[in-house]
């Protein structure tokens, strides 16, 4: 008989799904892998959005994986077959101040903020470096939830644990 624990699900919402929730998705599906299960999505996501080229482009150099990553809309998450989610992080400012869907099963949420790296102007070099910046920070937060030990990740406790990586 073997004993397999159920991964934690975690979505992360964004405006657009393409830049900040895409790259914490891949970066806890990396990270977290067995323990987590990420996915994102995106309160109103363009028509035809697309993950934004420079945090595929950033991912890729870091060596994490993104043939499976999409932009979408959260209603994609809010159905009856849907994944359950156990934690929602918000990751932009816009998305958090939204009349988010009811979510199956109350999953406890948290807000993340980062600034958009989409919004910096300048050279290649200096947008690329914002995306750079924003994994940074994001996989610093990511690292910090997956070091958890198990009981501050149960149920109960998974929403103070996840506000309180917010100030890190």
């Amino acid at each position: 008989m073997t004993n397999t624990i159920k991964p934690i699900n975690v979505l992360f919402l964004c405006t657009h799904n393409s830049a900040r929730s895409i790259l914490s998705e891949a970066l806890l599906n990396h990270f977290g892998a067995g323990k987590f299960k990420a996915f994102s999505a995106g309160s109103s996501p363009r028509e035809n959005q697309q993950p934004n080229p420079l945090a595929i482009q950033v991912l890729n150099q870091a060596g994490i994986d993104t043939s499976y990553l999409t932009s979408k809309s959260w209603d994609v998450f809010a159905g009856t077959d849907a994944p359950h989610m156990d934690l929602i992080i918000t990751v932009c400012d816009n998305a958090a101040g939204e009349v988010c869907p009811y979510w199956p099963g109350k999953p406890a949420t948290a807000h993340w903020g980062y600034a958009d790296p989409s919004n910096t102007t300048g050279s290649d070099e200096q947008r690329l470096e914002a995306f750079v910046q924003t994994m940074h920070l994001i996989t610093k937060r990511i690292r910090l939830l997956i070091s958890l030990p198990a009981e501050r990740l149960l149920p109960t406790a998974l929403r103070a644990t996840a506000k309180e990586l917010a100030s890190q």
